[in-house]
Order: C-alpha cells, then sequence, then structure tokens
C-alpha cells in the first residue's frame, strides 16, 4: 500500500472512475491519505460521486507521471468517523474552506480489497495488494 500511496501522492491529480447506473464516470480527485494503515480518499456526501459508490462501491483509479502509470481498484467503504475525516482534512488543509470533520458533508472512504499495478514501457508491471 506505501508504494501506491506514495504513487498517487507524487502524481497530485488521478482519475477516479464509478459507475453511474450503466455509464461509466470519471473525474480528477486530488486526496489520499493513510489513516489506520488504509488507503483512504476524500469527498462529499451531496456529490454524485459519493452516491454512486454507495450504489456500486468497487471503483477504478488512475494516474500517469514521468513515462509511469498506475491503477488501483478494489471497494471503497465509508467511513464517517471524526478522526478520519480530521486526520484527512489535517494533511489537506486548503479544502477546510469547503469541508470540516464536524459537518454532514465530509466522507472520507477507504480501499478494501484493493489491487494496484504499477506499469512502464522500460519494465515489467509491479502489482501489489491491500
Amino acid at each position: 500500500m506505501k508504494e501506491t500511496y506514495e504513487f498517487l501522492k507524487d502524481c497530485g491529480t488521478y482519475f477516479l472512475s464509478t459507475i453511474d447506473v450503466d455509464k461509466p464516470r470519471v473525474r480528477p480527485f486530488g486526496t489520499v491519505n493513510v489513516f489506520e494503515n488504509k488507503l483512504y480518499i476524500q469527498t462529499g456526501k451531496s456529490k454524485n460521486v459519493y452516491k454512486q459508490i454507495i450504489n456500486n462501491p468497487y471503483v477504478e483509479i488512475c494516474a500517469f507521471k514521468d513515462g509511469r502509470w498506475i491503477r488501483v481498484s478494489g471497494e471503497l467503504i465509508p467511513d464517517d468517523r471524526v478522526e478520519a475525516k480530521k486526520d484527512m482534512l489535517d494533511h489537506y488543509p486548503e479544502l477546510r474552506n469547503m469541508y470540516s470533520e464536524n459537518d454532514d458533508n465530509t466522507i472520507v472512504l477507504y480501499f478494501k480489497s484493493a489491487k494496484s499495478t504499477i506499469y512502464s514501457f522500460t519494465s515489467e508491471p509491479i502489482t501489489y495488494e491491500f
């Protein structure tokens, strides 16, 4: 998981894919955190992306940097605990003008049964499971 976190953090922006009924939806994201040895992302409960994750928690992330790319797939599990939200927002203080660990909108989600693979054109893929 450490390698996956570091790759996503280094990229800054990754793309999260969800399913909206029967159509794929992809959008840029930037939050990634490790809390209690789990890989987390963050969003708002009022957003369509959250509603899509609740309807189908299986997602995929893709990011690219310096000739290498990563794909992360797994199930996202919502964690509404204040401690988990606070830890995320402490790592992204710029989000505090929109989110708070004490509001009813902020939600963090962690990956369960995840798999990530880092690819490049010059070496064999490396796969991690967490």
